[in-house]
């Protein structure tokens, strides 16, 4: 880790899509000032559409992973930011002096549950990217 950066973990449930898009966000618009990573606090695989979605902003999370909480959790984290509201009532305590910060963002699965075509599911996903897209790019001035 680098000290010279603000070391930030987006956590959400399942590490497969919303804090996989703000690692990926985070290290192409501020690796010069966040050191990010990502967790969940269930993690289950990365998710093809997440994946795709960010692909299509030119930003490339397919070598990424879905992990738990509990690999990084005693790393020295500046700032952990949940996206859900799951992972905001069971983020685990954190060593040391951590800013806890929560930012709610839709779940692009569960709003594309009911899409009859995978274009109608990207709306969602492409919608939440954005939108986290401008979350990341206001930090860490934001924190």
């Amino acid at each position: 880790m680098n000290p010279a950066k603000t070391r930030i973990l987006f956590l959400c449930t399942g590490n497969s899509c919303r804090s996989q898009m703000a690692e990926g966000w985070a290290r192409h618009l501020k690796s010069d000032v966040i050191e990010a990573a990502s967790a969940g606090v269930e993690p289950h695989g990365l998710n093809p559409l997440a994946v795709k979605a960010m692909a299509e902003a030119g930003v490339d999370i397919s070598h990424h992973r879905a992990k738990s909480v509990d690999e990084l959790r005693h790393q020295p984290w500046d700032v952990v930011i949940t996206l859900c509201g799951h992972a905001n009532e069971t983020c685990p305590v954190f060593p040391g002096r951590v800013k806890r910060m929560h930012v709610d963002f839709d779940d692009p699965p569960q709003l594309a549950r009911d899409a009859h075509t995978e274009e109608e599911a990207m709306g969602h996903y492409r919608r939440v990217r954005d939108e986290i897209r401008a979350f990341v790019a206001s930090l860490p001035e934001s924190l």
